[in-house]
């Protein structure tokens, strides 16, 4: 996290951006208080489609059986 103070943002915001966008933080302060954090906004994740799987999963139909090492405690 970088600290800088509001004069100074205001003439260096170009280059804060550009090192938010790199993945730095930047806390803009007045007067020794935080005021603003500037971070970059990362892209959402892709939707999940329902149903892509359809066909690449085979579950045996004794899937639910007990395991024959497990019988004795059943």
């Amino acid at each position: 996290m970088h600290n800088v103070d509001v004069k100074q943002a205001m003439q260096r915001l170009p280059e804060l951006i550009e090192q938010a966008v790199g993945g730095y933080e930047i806390v803009i302060t007045k007067g020794g208080q935080a005021m603003v954090k500037l971070v970059a906004i990362t892209q959402s994740k892709q939707r999940r489609q329902f149903g892509s799987a359809r066909g690449l999963i085979k579950i045996s139909n004794d899937f639910d059986e007990p395991l024959e090492d497990f019988r004795e405690y059943m």
